[in-house]
């Protein structure tokens, strides 16, 4: 006679190690995790595990197996003692990378304090320096400006287009008889 199996608890894991992961698909083990985790990543050039999410995007956090954080699983698989009430650090500075030496987990503050800031902007722009802060500006005056001026000549073009489709150009306030 065949052993039945008792059913999980609502909200219970296989593997408790598992639970600790916020998001995660119940279907999962730690094998399968962690097969499911080397399947979806590729090792760059600069040694970093790059991983793919549910997103094409590269260069942002990945999303794996359900709603789970990619970088957070791959801290509870690979590295384990893995403590919720921390946040997981990529020292590379790559966040969708899963390399487990690349990850260690920080308090929000030292996390916070120790955040690089890039001299340039993501469009290479070189950042300016608050004077009253003595830090980089958050926001790039170019990329700012640039982006200004493509919404006027945007809202121009749409401002044009129905002046037309009323009939009045912009010469005149009325059509022509």
């Amino acid at each position: 006679m065949k052993a039945r199996r008792r059913p999980l608890a609502s909200g219970a894991y296989p593997d408790p190690v598992l639970s600790q992961i916020t998001g995660l698909s119940r279907h999962f083990t730690a094998e399968t995790l962690r097969a499911h985790l080397l399947s979806r990543a590729t090792r760059a050039d600069n040694g970093c595990l790059i991983v793919r999410g549910y997103g094409a995007q590269r260069g942002v956090y990945q999303k794996l197996a359900g709603r789970a954080w990619a970088h957070i699983a791959a801290y509870v698989i690979f590295v384990g003692d893995y403590d919720p009430a921390l946040e997981v650090h990529h020292d590379c500075g790559a966040p969708d990378c899963i390399e487990p030496s690349h990850l260690r987990q920080r308090s929000r503050a030292d996390n916070c304090r120790d955040r690089f800031q890039r001299p340039q902007c993501r469009n290479g722009h070189d950042r300016e320096i608050d004077p009253a802060t003595g830090r980089f500006r958050r926001a790039c005056r170019i990329c700012n400006r640039l982006a200004q001026q493509r919404w006027r000549e945007r809202h121009a073009a749409e401002v044009a287009e129905a002046r037309t489709a009323y009939g009045r150009t912009s010469a005149g306030n009325h059509p022509s008889p």
